[in-house]
């Protein structure tokens, strides 16, 4: 499955359509996200991983989704619904 942009406007819907969900906060003038991006990506895709829903959101354009996912200050990776956030940058690092 690919990456999904997702903005404010359809990401409850999303959320509660997908039982398993990894989303990845971002900000157009962050290094890290840009070099991140391809590495999630290829997990999006990994076949270990159909049933997880991969979003991608930009925090900066959509407080209300960077809200909803308990972020005050600027991070950018949240794992939701049942996925270990440290396993799946476990495989990230594995697969590099």
């Amino acid at each position: 499955m690919s990456v999904l942009e997702c903005v404010d406007q359809d990401f409850n819907d999303t959320l509660s359509s997908n039982d398993k969900v990894v989303v990845k906060y971002f900000a157009n003038w962050c290094g890290s996200c840009k070099l991140f991006s391809p590495k999630y990506k290829r997990l999006s895709n990994d076949e270990r991983f159909s049933g997880i829903t991969f979003l991608d959101v930009n925090a900066e354009d959509n407080p209300v989704a960077r809200r909803l996912g308990g972020l005050i200050i600027f991070l950018f990776l949240l794992c939701l619904k049942m996925v270990s956030s440290l396993k799946v940058l476990q495989l990230a690092k594995r697969k590099n």
